[in-house]
């Protein structure tokens, strides 16, 4: 098949490309700007444009198909070619399920833990040399790539993003993929620049439940209210298996996790990520891995990328930084960190980066999301505010959010840094949630900061 991608250098996009190369199709691409990695992956391959930019004359009849990314405006010249020689042109994740239709597709859904979840099971397959094709958010250790297609695999496990498919559909990605197998693992409100209102947010949940095959299966959070309510009003004529957080401690600063052997040491932690091992447990199963080979191969997983991601330690103090940036991951992700360090002092800093987390009306969803913090600072912005486009945000409205009177704002970099490389790190936990990186925070001088001590 001869594929064309319009904007190629997005991170699902490439990953796609990269996969459809390796399994021998001819891939060409546009786009109007590469960022790394993307850039260096597709030079490695050839795949790189040779001039950034749009050209209609690239879309011709022999192409097959075109992969439209979000990245990529309704007016894109090559997209009026295409429609103009009637090609066949498919979203990202209508292109994943053309590929994957023949296979037992197992989609992993939620507001959060969805990238942790497909992770895990990744790992354990990898672990036990399962071979399955996949699609994940992450980049994985021991994964080439975040998107594999064979002809030859059985199953498919693909991360559900609830986000739009692509811009002339606006269906949220995850309606696409009609799993047989699946799990659900939280609704939490996000994305509020597609999704205005909670209710309509909440309603693409249930379109994704009842987009499950006939005799399927769902796997859901017991312990979330309306992800209960969501599944348990389906009328859709599948099986529905509730999973809870296992039993676990955690003993000077190592959980350990109750297991019908006796307790386990694991590298994760934090009852969000307990929580969800639980879901994957019981999605492996699916798949044929016995309790005892997913608790073995389990044991060695040390989280998805920019997921709680430990970035230094010395003898008394320890550092992580995360991608959190909506209400429940900040709150989930601060309480996990306090909860596994609890004698040290929690110096927990959140970046308000995203179109949601900047919205004046979408602020007050963070009340007390840091309570578990001994000290909370917010980073944020203004010129990210004008960015995108939104009404400016002021101290007093990011002061009420919280409801913590010794919450910190700083929306200066160098005023954020300079508080930063002041403190003593001495018998302390720094946790750094962001999707952004702080105005431009120097992530290495941290580490150093840390492993001085």
């Amino acid at each position: 098949m001869n594929v064309h991608f319009i904007a190629i250098g997005g991170a699902a996009m490439h990953n796609l490309a990269l996969a459809l190369h390796n399994k021998g199709y001819k891939v060409t691409g546009s786009d109007d700007t590469i960022f790394e990695p993307s850039k260096s992956r597709l030079t490695a391959k050839g795949l790189l444009p040779d001039a950034f930019g749009w050209f209609p004359e690239k879309i011709n009849k022999h192409l097959d198909a075109i992969v439209l990314g979000m990245h990529a405006k309704a007016d894109n010249p090559e997209l009026l070619k295409a429609q103009e020689l009637g090609l066949k042109i498919y979203s990202y994740p209508e292109f994943l399920y053309e590929q994957s239709k023949h296979k037992t597709r197992v989609v992993i859904g939620g507001s959060h833990g969805k990238t942790t979840i497909t992770s895990m099971i990744l790992h354990v397959m990898h672990y036990h040399d399962r071979d399955v094709d996949y699609m994940v958010g992450a980049q994985l250790e021991g994964f080439d790539v975040m998107v594999k297609l064979t002809e030859d695999n059985d199953f498919i496990v693909l991360e559900g993003d609830e986000y739009l498919s692509s811009p002339i559909d606006r269906r949220p990605k995850f309606h696409l993929y009609k799993p047989n197998i699946a799990l659900l693992s939280g609704i939490a409100w996000d994305h509020i620049n597609v999704f205005p209102t909670y209710e309509n947010y909440v309603e693409q949940f249930s379109i994704f439940v009842n987009s499950i095959v006939s005799g399927g299966s769902i796997n859901y959070n017991a312990e979330d209210p309306e992800v209960v309510r969501v599944v348990e009003a389906s009328e859709n004529t599948i099986r529905k298996i509730p999973y809870y957080t296992p039993e676990y401690t955690v003993e000077n600063g190592q959980t350990l996790l109750a297991t019908p052997e006796g307790d386990l040491p694991i590298e994760i932690f934090g009852k969000h990520n307990l929580n969800n091992m639980a879901g994957a447990k019981w999605i492996c199963q699916h798949m044929g891995i016995d309790e005892d080979d997913f608790y073995e191969a389990i044991a060695t997983f040390k989280g998805a990328s920019k997921r709680l991601e430990k970035i230094a330690e010395s003898t008394t103090s320890v550092a992580f930084k995360d991608f959190a940036h909506s209400p429940s991951k900040v709150k989930a992700t601060t309480n996990a960190v306090k909860e596994q360090y609890s004698d040290k002092t929690l110096i927990a800093c959140l970046e308000l980066h995203t179109y949601s987390s900047l919205n004046a009306d979408f602020l007050k969803e963070y009340k007390g999301t840091l309570d578990a913090a001994d000290v909370a600072v917010v980073f944020y912005s203004p010129h990210a505010v004008e960015i995108k486009k939104l009404e400016a945000v002021t101290h007093e409205q990011i002061a009420k959010a919280f409801q913590r009177d010794d919450l910190m704002i700083y929306t200066d970099p160098e005023a954020f840094k300079d508080y930063l490389f002041a403190q003593d790190f001495n018998n302390k936990t720094l946790l750094l949630m962001s999707s952004g990186n702080y105005g431009g925070l120097d992530f290495d001088a941290v580490k150093e900061l840390v492993k001085e001590l």
